[in-house]
């Protein structure tokens, strides 16, 4: 029945002007919530935002007084094509038509949870441009998606797909393919990248921790190689974000000039420091970080070489995290979710609220911080007029308990309602 409710709701676009009551919203911009307003729809776009409630006579009347109304959130890190799984769960093989299809299933669960915009950062191949693509044109549902398609690494590196295969079960993996070596290689990659139709670029400059390799955190481009990279991106307008555990990977990223360093775990104040000054992001994923520390005391969840790797480097993310916070480092919210379950976004929420940031602040790095990084300020990350109309509410003040942002209740993107308070 909802499945059906959704698809109709999909099919039928708002002709009328919606107009949304509202007696608490936080709009992305401001430090403080604002109270009693009327929020008009038309076309897909914030009309107007106006003090008081207009007569809802004539209009597509959406009564959220009782709720906290905010924009649609944005995640700068997903991995929409599966979940990590225990060893004991994990399939032999997985074909990248089932990639696929989860894909799809959790783009869904992912707009349900109040997530309207999403980056996905590296996966198998073209699965992301093609949900992507498929939602643009309204042909299934799910968040607004800047893909960055095939994540880019070195031999042997995070993200070569490769690692712990049998050298006699594989060719050796092309730059087309998302492995270089020099910065020859990297020009190639880049412009397979914008041949695939990519938005941006992920780059893994260091060790992982669930890769299956002994370092998650040793630098494995050359400073030549990361410039190449960033070089060949800015040719074609992509955003670059960065893979990072180790210090020495994230200082020759962020003086090559990357937009985001992503996990940071063993970031340091000169690195901060850096970012500070070259403006870069910090995407801390502290989520995945708790996700991985609490599984690697399970025995046989993990690998074994993977196993002291997540242990090690999960308690530290929410360290660091509030560090560069204090220190000033620009955040933008972002969860891995794909090692964590997808619908559990609103869990970093809670994370960055622990480790020291605001609540407003959180909800601001979900908001307009991560539409800055995406460069899509002008158009999302705020509700204001004439902005396209990304809104959601939640069931609770999350000014008062972050943990509220659990309870999402109200889903429109792009003027159309997904899900409504009474579904």
């Amino acid at each position: 029945m909802r499945l059906l409710l959704i698809l109709f709701i999909f099919l039928s676009k708002i002709n009328a002007e919606t107009l949304i009551h509202t007696s608490m919203y936080i709009d992305g911009i401001s430090d403080a919530s604002k109270t009693n307003s009327s929020i008009i729809v038309e076309n897909g776009k914030i009309k107007s935002i106006s003090r008081g409630y207009i007569d809802p006579d004539g209009y597509d009347y959406i009564d959220l007084k009782s709720f906290t109304v905010m924009p649609g959130l944005m995640d700068m890190h997903v991995h929409f094509g599966g979940e990590y799984q225990s060893k004991a769960e994990r399939p032999v093989k997985v074909e990248r038509e089932t990639v696929a299809i989860l894909a799809a299933k959790h783009a869904v669960i992912t707009l349900d949870a109040g997530f309207t915009t999403v980056r996905q950062v590296g996966d198998s191949g073209l699965v992301a441009i093609s949900l992507r693509d498929t939602i643009n044109s309204n042909q299934v549902i799910g968040p607004r998606i800047f893909a960055a398609g095939k994540s880019i690494a070195t031999t042997g590196g995070h993200a070569d797909p490769t690692n712990g295969m049998s050298v006699d079960n594989y060719d050796f993996p092309t730059p087309e393919e998302g492995v270089i070596n020099g910065p020859y290689e990297a020009f190639t990659a880049v412009r397979q990248r914008y041949k695939d139709g990519a938005d941006g670029i992920k780059l893994t400059v260091t060790g992982g921790v669930l890769s299956v390799a002994k370092s998650g955190d040793n630098p494995q481009f050359t400073k030549e190689e990361i410039d190449a990279v960033v070089e060949a991106a800015k040719d074609y307008g992509f955003w670059v974000a960065v893979h990072a555990h180790g210090p020495e990977g994230m200082k020759r990223a962020v003086l090559a000039g990357v937009d985001s360093v992503e996990h940071g775990t063993f970031m340091t104040e000169e690195v901060m420091d850096l970012m500070i000054e070259r403006g870069t992001y910090y995407v801390p994923t502290i989520s995945a970080g708790e996700f991985v520390a609490e599984k690697s005391k399970i025995d046989n969840y993990f690998p074994e070489i993977v196993r002291p790797k997540a242990a090690s480097v999960g308690p530290q993310i929410g360290a660091t995290f509030g560090k560069a916070h204090k220190r000033g480092v620009k955040i933008a919210f972002g969860t891995d979710v794909g090692v964590q379950a997808h619908g559990t976004n609103w869990k970093e929420f809670v994370y960055m609220n622990k480790y020291g940031m605001s609540e407003m602040d959180a909800i601001k790095s979900a908001t307009m911080e991560t539409a800055k990084l995406l460069r899509i300020s002008d158009t999302l990350g705020s509700l204001e007029e004439g902005k396209i109309a990304d809104i959601i509410a939640v069931d609770g003040n999350p000014l008062e308990d972050i943990s509220v942002m659990e309870n999402v209740v109200f889903v429109m993107k792009d003027g159309v309602v997904y899900k409504n308070i009474n579904d």
